[in-house]
């Protein structure tokens, strides 16, 4: 079978997955859900076993440190993954709500009932854990979908398939509701972005290229963030201890992913102050640092950054720093060079703080808090299937509620338009 009849078999399976999934109680989908953790466990030697082979390629390959480690499904992971499939069954089910209800002169009801979106594919790199994910998520708003993951880790995304696969079977829903292109072929990509005509909604996770390439070439519609470039701004009214923690955290604690702080803004007025607190701590943690000539003349270790590196996602222990003339000097670099994801301000001044949040157009805004929360998780959405810097359907973390649409319903007792 050629890569575009295998695609459109697995599109065609999905939609029918899709028809019955759509048709299940929330008791059956938490059922299903329940089968999925306790399969989790019990295959859970294979699975690791499976993501051993990727690691060992991906060494062999040159991945980097921070990709090995969005690769890596070691004990913690594993647990974090089976907690997430129990916290979603622990949700309330957004399927089949009644919202907008009316009733209109004529007699006419008149409400909007959420439903499943339907079939959505998922495209992503490195995760597995974005596999379980996708999957519960999908399967608790009645989705049937198809992921596709990078070929680094293919063998831990067809184990983790074939673990969630027979449970699904085993809770009676059907299979192909969560499907993994069993292929590194990079044809089978586009395939799938050509199948409209089964395929309902596309979510591209993953490096600036896959989603550019998605978003380019795909004839479904896509929900996408390009890039994190994620600010934090040191107010001159900020409790400075708080900040140096906040920036730690926002750097340091993952650095490998798209909430991380990639720029570091700093007021004019505590910059000398603030900066001989954190670069050391910085430094510390393995950061490299390169700034502006205002940040250079208060530590000369610090590299000149260039005008590339404001722009830049590092997705590393590298960190652009920049001192600024106080709060309009921030929004201005952060509406150009921000890629409308997360930014965060560290303050004192309830005023600075409410200006910052009404004037920065990203997904999440932070009020002394680290970038590091912009996470379906700890919004307690329950896992998120992807974080959104588009302004139509969703922003921001995707949870249960991002994954269903709705339909008008209008009952009637034989009324006529006139």
């Amino acid at each position: 079978m050629d890569i575009n009849h295998l695609v459109r078999d697995i599109c065609e399976k999905a939609r029918a997955a899709a028809l019955e999934l759509g048709l299940a109680t929330t008791g059956d989908k938490n059922r299903a859900l329940e089968a999925i953790a306790v399969a989790l466990e019990k295959d859970k030697a294979a699975i690791q076993a499976a993501n051993r082979e990727d690691l060992a390629a991906g060494e062999k390959a040159g991945l980097s440190a921070a990709m090995l480690d969005r690769l890596t499904l070691n004990d913690k992971r594993m647990a974090a993954m089976i907690q997430g499939v129990r916290e979603v069954i622990a949700l309330k089910d957004p399927v089949g709500k009644v919202f907008d209800s009316r009733v209109r002169p004529n007699g006419l009801k008149i409400y909007k009932l959420s439903v499943p979106i339907g079939v959505i594919g998922i495209i992503y790199e490195s995760r597995p854990n974005v596999t379980v994910d996708a999957s519960i998520l999908t399967l608790k708003t009645g989705n049937a979908v198809i992921l596709r993951g990078g070929s680094e880790s293919i063998h831990s995304n067809l184990a983790l398939a074939a673990s969630i696969g027979a449970a699904l079977e085993a809770a009676g829903l059907p299979r192909a509701s969560i499907q993994v292109l069993p292929t590194t072929d990079r044809a089978a990509v586009g395939a799938l972005l050509k199948m409209d005509d089964l395929v309902d909604l596309i979510i591209p996770r993953g490096g600036e290229e896959l989603i550019r390439r998605v978003a380019a070439e795909s004839t479904i519609p896509v929900i996408k963030h390009y890039n994190g470039i994620c600010h934090v701004f040191v107010d001159r009214a900020a409790n400075l201890d708080m900040a140096v923690d906040i920036v730690l955290n926002a750097k340091v604690q993952r650095p490998g992913v798209c909430n991380a702080m990639e720029t570091l803004l700093v007021d004019s007025a505590v910059a000398e102050k603030f900066l001989s607190l954190v670069l050391p701590r910085l430094r510390e943690a393995g950061v490299r640092i390169v700034g502006c000539e205002r940040t250079r003349t208060f530590d000369s270790r610090v590299e000149p950054a260039t005008e590339e590196d404001w722009k830049t996602e590092y997705l590393d222990l590298v960190l652009s720093v920049r001192v600024v003339d106080g709060l309009e000097q921030a929004l201005e670099h952060i509406e150009r060079y921000g890629s409308r994801h997360t930014d965060a301000i560290v303050t004192q001044n309830v005023k600075t703080a409410r200006q910052f949040i009404q004037r920065v157009d990203s997904s999440s805004v932070m009020v002394n808090a680290s970038t590091r929360f912009s996470d379906g998780a700890q919004y307690g959405l329950g896992a998120e299937i992807g974080i959104s810097t588009d302004k139509l359907h969703a922003r921001g973390p995707m949870g249960l509620e991002e994954l269903t649409t709705y339909k008008w319903v209008v009952v009637g007792k034989g009324q006529l338009r006139q």
